[in-house]
C-alpha cells in the first residue's frame, strides 16, 4: 500500500472510531436520562446499543494497531490519537453508567420495599 493510501486509511479509521464512539456517547446519555426517569429497561437497552457502537469502534482501532504490528509503516496521526482518546473516554463513561444503573436499580428496589412496609 502506498503512503497516500495508508494516510487515507488512517483518516477513515480514525473517523470511524470517532463517529461510532460519539454514537455510543449519545446512547449513554440517553441511558442516563432514562435512569433519571426510572425507566431502567430503556436504560439497559440504550447501554446495549452503546456497547455495540463501542465494539465497532474498538474493532477499527484494533485493525489499525494490528497492521502496524505486522510491520506496515504508520506515521503518527493526531487524528488517530484523538480517536483513541475519544474511544477510551467513552469506554470509561460506559463503565461508569453501567455501575450507575446497578446502583439506581438497587436503590429503587430498596425504596419500593420500604414503601410496601408502610
Amino acid at each position: 500500500m502506498n503512503e497516500t493510501n495508508v494516510k487515507e486509511e488512517m483518516v477513515q479509521t480514525a473517523m470511524n472510531i470517532i463517529i461510532n464512539a460519539g454514537d455510543a456517547r449519545n446512547l449513554i446519555k440517553e441511558a442516563l436520562d432514562a435512569i433519571a426517569a426510572q425507566q431502567f429497561d430503556l436504560a439497559e437497552k440504550k447501554m446495549e446499543q452503546a456497547k455495540d457502537f463501542i465494539r465497532i469502534a474498538h474493532q477499527s482501532q484494533t485493525e489499525m494497531i494490528q497492521s502496524e504490528a505486522r510491520g506496515e509503516k504508520m506515521e503518527y496521526s493526531i487524528l488517530f490519537s484523538h480517536a483513541q482518546d475519544t474511544l477510551m473516554t467513552i469506554s470509561s463513561e460506559y463503565h461508569i453508567a453501567s455501575q450507575m444503573i446497578k446502583i439506581f436499580l438497587s436503590l429503587s428496589e430498596r425504596i419500593r420495599n420500604l414503601e410496601m412496609k408502610e
